[in-house]
């Protein structure tokens, strides 16, 4: 009797021990364990939120949803939200509680996100509010969005490509043989000017092949006769020419300074006929005698100078047109030997 007496009461203890801890266990979890803070905000729509809801301070749980309790203002329902947290928690000024779920099938909490005030709240004083970010929401006005899309750009841009295929479909029943045939001709022409170009390009190949060896033996030549040498011979030649004609030059002027000493004379003579009579006549006739005896060679001096410009000309023509006769040139004959 005595030990089912004994039985009976250390059962009852048990019982009593794990609804105390049962007990303590739901007050941890409800953050409900010691004395505590109230704080309230408003929300325009509290979709999953009751009492009991976690409140949680940059993801640390610090209290529950009290209460919510609608009320009208400015012609709109609002609803207020009253909650409290653990006793002391500092939250500054500036800090908002916005309506989250930490995952996409987790709980809904009101997240409060620290602020940067060094001035904390009051116990009873409002925490500003931002409303939920609603995925499911934001997915739904994009669908709209997509679907207004479809009906307003995308349908009639399917039609007017529809429209457009068959009209090329039509082009081509109506305008493809005729193409057929003009591509069919042209590659015709194509293939009988390759073959025709086939034909023609080993003479082209050889024409220019034999027109570069002649080059290159062109090139040769002159690189054989351009040598320092033939170089200073040519430059002699050249510079003798150049002399050559600065004395016909020097014979020209001394020419015209003779016809103007005897145009003097002349002047000289009439003055003289004109002042005295002494040794005029004389005078006159030694000038007769030697404009006579220059009118007489004057002939003979031209021609041997046009034959002198004739041949200086014909040897410079020769020259140019082929400068080897310079070194290849024949010696003349030595007339002494024949005599």
């Amino acid at each position: 009797m005595r030990s089912s007496k004994i039985n009976y009461l250390i059962v009852g203890l048990f019982v009593l021990a794990m609804i105390g801890a049962l007990v303590t266990t739901v007050a941890m979890l409800t953050g409900r364990t010691g004395a505590v803070d109230n704080y309230y905000t408003y929300y325009a729509n509290v979709t999953g939120i009751k009492f009991g809801t976690q409140v949680v301070y940059e993801g640390y749980p610090i209290g529950q949803v009290e209460q919510v309790t609608p009320e009208e203002k400015d012609g709109r329902m609002q609803f207020r939200v009253d909650f409290s947290v653990i006793e002391g928690w500092r939250i500054p000024k500036d800090s908002v509680g916005e309506i989250a779920a930490p995952g996409l099938l987790a709980a809904v909490t009101i997240s409060i996100k620290a602020g940067n005030d060094k001035v904390p709240l009051k116990p009873g004083e409002m925490i500003i509010s931002k409303e939920r970010s609603d995925v499911f929401a934001v997915v739904s006005g994009v669908a709209g969005q997509l679907g207004d899309l479809m009906d307003t750009n995308i349908k009639p841009l399917l039609d007017n490509l529809n429209t457009a295929v068959s009209s090329i479909n039509d082009i081509i029943e109506k305008e493809g043989l005729i193409l057929f045939e003009d591509a069919r001709k042209v590659t015709k022409d194509l293939s009988e000017l390759v073959a025709f170009m086939a034909g023609r390009v080993p003479k082209i190949a050889d024409n220019v092949e034999e027109f570069a060896s002649r080059m290159n033996e062109i090139s040769n030549e002159l690189g054989n006769l351009i040598t320092p040498v033939n170089r200073e011979k040519i430059e002699s030649v050249i510079a003798g020419m150049e002399e050559a004609s600065k004395k016909v030059d020097t014979v020209l002027e001394s020419l015209n300074g003779l016809l103007g000493d005897v145009g003097e004379l002349v002047v000289d003579v009439g003055e003289l006929v004109v002042k005295e009579d002494g040794d005029v006549r004389q005078t006159l006739a030694d000038t007769r005698y030697i404009v006579q005896s220059v009118s007489r060679h004057i002939d003979s001096i031209n021609q041997n100078m046009e034959a002198a410009a004739r041949n200086m000309y014909e040897f410079t023509r020769q020259i140019r047109q082929n400068p080897s006769l310079l070194l290849g040139g024949e010696a003349p004959k030595d007339q002494s030997k024949d005599q």
